[in-house]
């Protein structure tokens, strides 16, 4: 009978290394867990590629469609907390890959670690896991791991981002940097204000420079927090659009930058254009009109490049008046809460 793979913790690793002369100082700041065979040669090419996934449980045609792309080879998940159980997930329920290595952070010395840095180099596709934002941003932002996660797209591999994943993926990132979440009401309140903390500088993903995106998009009513998110980001980057992905949704974007959406529960992607800039003040509410949102859905064709969606489910402007959003588009068959 085969045997199923083992998750293997560092700590296992580093008990054995210690006991050995010339190893007295082990590796700090971080766990690492493997399933599957490290060291197999990678069948297939591997391809440039985002999958941008809004949180919640997993599409696996989303999954399958990330294992081809990486060549079916070897994944490499990035947390900071929780332990080597996604990782388990994708070798055993996606399927079609060769090894998942888990990284967990709990330190930003980790992202100099040479050990963790060859795991990185090696990867054929990279998966960064939800949990706290904040802390991708202070254990990895000007660290060679940043570096090395553009190096991984610009070689022609592909990199997933699900629920705070995502959300350091667009070239202007919420960071969450004040210890919570603002929500939508909040933000439109004051999106001047210490709440919005955006981050840029982070990371340079394709056709992402001028996105600020966001996760667990209609079931959190993030439409207005991502509108403050793009009137703060707009007083420095003009460009600058939002992508909001529903739970249990993955845009998939290929490396001609076309996408499609999968869902498991019929959610959408969320593409937010607004048509000018916004003046905004410190402890003042919104008012912004103009406000383009599109619904993309599995039968949408998306253009990232562009921005052009094809057979859009919904459309619609929307604006706000002194931090209350209206006239907003709702996705069909979902009542959304008032934004007051």
């Amino acid at each position: 009978m085969a045997m199923k793979p083992l998750l293997r913790p560092l700590a296992v690793f580093l008990a054995l290394l210690l006991a050995l002369p010339g190893h007295a100082q082990a590796p700090v700041g971080y766990a690492y867990y493997e399933v599957g065979d490290v060291a197999a040669k990678t069948p297939k090419p591997t391809a440039q590629a985002l999958m941008l996934m809004g949180g919640g449980e997993w599409d696996l045609g989303a999954f399958r469609w990330f294992a081809e792309r990486a060549g079916n080879g070897h994944i490499v998940v990035l947390r900071a907390s929780g332990a080597g159980d996604a990782g388990e997930e994708i070798f055993r329920d996606v399927g079609g890959v060769l090894s998942v290595q888990t990284i967990v952070f709990s330190d930003r010395a980790a992202a100099s670690d040479p050990r963790v840095l060859d795991v990185l180099a090696r990867a054929d596709g990279i998966f960064l896991a939800g949990g706290d934002q904040a802390n991708y941003v202070r254990y990895w932002k000007d660290t060679p791991v940043a570096r090395l996660l553009d190096a991984h797209v610009a070689k022609g591999r592909p990199i997933a981002g699900t629920s705070a994943g995502l959300a350091i993926l667009g070239g202007t990132a919420y960071g969450a940097m004040d210890g919570g979440s603002i929500d939508s009401p909040s933000a439109l309140a004051d999106p001047a204000g210490p709440g919005v903390t955006l981050v840029t500088g982070f990371l340079s993903m394709p056709r992402l420079a001028h996105v600020v995106t966001d996760t667990h998009f209609n079931a959190r009513d993030r439409l207005g927090r991502l509108i403050a998110f793009l009137a703060a980001a707009r007083q420095t980057d003009a460009a600058v659009i939002g992508i909001g992905v529903d739970e249990q949704s993955a845009l998939c974007v290929e490396a001609d930058g076309t996408a499609r959406l999968r869902t498991r529960n019929g959610g959408f992607a969320w593409l937010v254009r607004p048509r000018n800039k916004p003046v905004i003040a410190l402890g003042t509410p919104l008012d912004w009109s103009d406000v383009e949102v599109t619904g993309i859905g599995p039968d949408s064709r998306f253009d990232l490049e562009s921005l052009r969606v094809g057979d859009p489910v919904f459309s619609g402007v929307a604006r706000v008046v002194g931090g209350r959003l209206l006239d907003a588009p709702k996705a069909p068959g979902v009542v959304t809460a008032s934004l007051r």
